[in-house]
């Protein structure tokens, strides 16, 4: 069996100079791209090998400067809105998914358009149209602004949803029928945080209605019990992702809570601040569901010419899912 990038890094360092310093480093598993990411990169990819460049994308088909650089490097166009587009264009949407009305507004200009949309993302979509067509008023828990709350709450009505982004507006929210509720969540948020939420939603409103389980999806559950597992011994923690990435921030904050001494967000290794390991021993590295692999193993390399490194990967489970790729792709 080949050795995995890991053990070649590991083999590498024992090969460093003794000289220099020993760094105890900790790499949290799972990490890096989830099945939703993956699956909305391999959208643009296979629309720019069928249909050729450019093809155009809706907002950064994720939050990840790399990822949206290299598919930029193959004829992609990233825009923010479909007036950007031209006419008889092939425009792709995110994995954040977006509102009812672009879909519709781009099949009145004849766009011919691809949904990326993270199929755990649409999944909350149909969650609240069940739930607004048996007449419940719906609390969204998430994150103003963020184009996952806006597409998702774009999908019914305006006023059908509020918006809950705490534990103090979950305390305050004064909906106006408290008989008729339900509740659905952005799928990247903390967990820790989205439990506490929903605790004071079911003391105060005990007839609410939700998801057998809540809407964080499993590669965010699964990138935040990483942490957990490694924090307390770090004194750095490293999260890999970009400062506009929901499940990237939590991971750092995440991080902090569950013991780490320090956590910092880096988007790439050429902004690493490589004084935050003065006097560091432990150090753990992840990296959030949208940053690719080969961003974790350029800060490996990066620490092993600075460093006589002792890696160990602390895996708390393994991810084998797949999402097969929208019609007319798959």
């Amino acid at each position: 069996m080949p050795d995995s990038p890991t053990d070649l890094l590991a083999d590498r360092a024992t090969a460093t100079s003794s000289a220099l310093r020993p760094l105890r480093v900790v790499l949290a598993g799972p990490r890096g791209f989830c099945a939703g990411v993956d699956r909305a990169i391999r959208v643009v990819e296979e629309a720019l090998r069928r249909y050729g460049a450019p093809v155009y994308v809706r907002h950064e088909i994720v939050h990840n400067r790399t990822v949206v650089e290299t598919l930029e490097a193959q004829g992609a166009i990233f825009v923010e809105e479909l007036d950007e587009v031209p006419e008889n264009a092939h425009v792709v949407f995110s994995a954040h998914g977006v509102p009812k009305a672009v879909p519709e507004e781009a099949q009145r200009r004849n766009l011919a358009y691809l949904d990326a949309t993270c199929p755990l993302v649409s999944k909350v979509h149909r969650e609240a149209e069940r739930h607004f067509a048996e007449a419940r008023h719906i609390l969204m828990i998430g994150h103003a602004g963020h184009p996952e709350v806006v597409g998702t709450m774009g999908q019914l009505p305006p006023g059908a949803v509020t918006l809950v982004q705490n534990a103090a507006e979950a305390s305050a929210v004064m909906p106006l029928n408290t008989a008729n509720l339900a509740f659905i969540t952005q799928t990247t948020l903390s967990v820790d945080d989205t439990a506490e939420i929903v605790d004071i939603l079911r003391q105060r409103f005990p007839l609410i209605e939700g998801p057998k389980r809540e809407d964080i999806c499993y590669a965010t559950t699964n990138r935040q019990a990483a942490v957990k597992a490694i924090a307390r011994g770090c004194e750095l923690l490293i999260v890999i992702g970009s400062p506009n990435s929901s499940n990237s921030q939590r991971l750092r904050e995440v991080a902090e809570r569950a013991g780490a001494g320090r956590a910092i967000l880096v988007p790439k290794v050429s902004e690493m601040d490589f004084s935050a390991l003065d006097g560091v021993t432990t150090v753990g590295i992840t990296a959030g569901a949208s940053a690719p692999e080969s961003l974790v193993q350029e800060v490996l390399s990066q620490l092993a010419t600075r460093f006589s490194l002792q890696i160990e990967e602390r895996q708390v489970t393994q991810e084998d899912v797949i999402f097969k790729l929208p019609y007319p792709l798959a």
